[in-house]
């Protein structure tokens, strides 16, 4: 997860000249933010969420310890499971996702962008929240992020050969490599924080915890705000944006069980691969693509964004109800003679 960019309207360059607030432009053409209030709402709230972020991450590294981080670096089964998950199953699906559905080649193309980007940084805090393998969801977007820089393009070439030269899409591997850091240098603080003072680091990861799930749902109220004009896009790229996610979890969920992983890791698995770094995925196509196409294609970062939160709050609520569930049945067993 990261603070959402601007999604801009297209408009017209007077007298050859773009407004100061275009964020592209190709001749007389420009995209601009739909006006000053969303474009100064957006800055403003993308600032507040980039320092939330950081915090939150350095609250989930008070969660993590360093012996079972290192574990799971030195006998890598969940993270070489994970690293099949996003950078086979995704991109697969993606393609196949495409092909069934008939899109036009702009929209099969931004579909497989988002399909090849590494998990976002937000399944961290679902894997805390559904009682997950913490420290193999740290180690896990912390690599797919690193392998991103070599494998993005490797499958980009693989599955967008079809509808366009993967040498036209740009990668913007600065952003990457600011998505990484923004990981581990809070990350790491937050370890160091655990292993001082145990004490502190609990009450920090608890308030971090309820700041990481208020960031969820404010990204997703933003989101619908500042992007309305964003919604207007073909059916058929809803049904994509509504079922890559879901599709993506369970398939990651389907191979960790199938390999025989604990039930915490399946579930970390799980929201690593579908949860995407839809950022990323904005980024990309503004710097590859044309107004013309970026109106076919820019919203579907959004949608994916919006529906993989709505089933995350989903699963949580789920999973709370049923671990509550569980908690007073244990209550009642431990209260009869006889037990149950």
């Amino acid at each position: 997860m990261s603070a959402p960019t601007l999604f801009p309207n297209s408009t017209t360059a007077v007298d050859g000249v773009c407004p100061p607030n275009a964020t592209l432009c190709s001749g007389t053409s420009c995209l601009v933010l739909a006006s000053n209030f969303n474009y100064i709402l957006g800055v403003s709230m993308s600032t507040v969420m980039a320092v939330m972020l950081g915090l939150v991450m350095f609250a989930m590294g008070c969660n993590v310890e360093v012996m079972k981080l290192w574990g799971h670096i030195r006998r890598p089964w969940g993270i070489s499971v994970g690293f099949l998950c996003q950078f086979g199953i995704m991109p697969f699906t993606a393609f196949a996702l495409s092909m069934a559905f008939n899109v036009l080649p702009v929209q099969a193309v931004v579909v497989i962008i988002m399909g090849c980007c590494p998990g976002g940084s937000y399944s961290n805090i679902l894997a805390y929240w559904l009682d997950g393998d913490m420290d193999l969801s740290i180690s896990m977007t912390t690599c797919s992020t690193m392998l991103a820089m070599g494998m993005m393009p490797l499958c980009l070439f693989i599955y967008t050969s079809a509808w366009t030269s993967s040498s036209s899409i740009q990668i913007p591997y600065d952003s990457i490599g600011i998505t990484l850091a923004s990981i581990l240098i809070p990350v790491t603080f937050g370890m160091y924080i655990k292993y001082r003072w145990p004490k502190t680091a609990k009450k920090v990861l608890k308030v971090g915890s309820i700041m990481g799930f208020l960031l969820i749902i404010l990204i997703a109220v933003v989101g619908g705000i500042l992007y309305q004009s964003s919604w207007d896009i073909a059916p058929s790229m809803w049904i994509i944006g509504v079922m890559y996610p879901i599709l993506g979890s369970a398939l990651g969920f389907l191979l960790a069980w199938m390999v025989g992983q604990p039930w915490a890791r399946c579930r970390t698995i799980a929201l690593e691969t579908g949860i995407q770094n839809a950022q990323l995925c904005s980024t990309i196509v503004q710097l590859s693509f044309s107004p013309e196409d970026l109106e076919l294609m820019f919203s579907f970062p959004l949608i994916y964004s919006i529906f993989q939160v709505f089933y995350s709050m989903a699963a949580v609520g789920a999973f709370t109800e049923l671990s509550s569930e569980k908690g007073t049945e244990r209550l009642r067993c431990s209260k009869r003679r006889d037990g149950c």
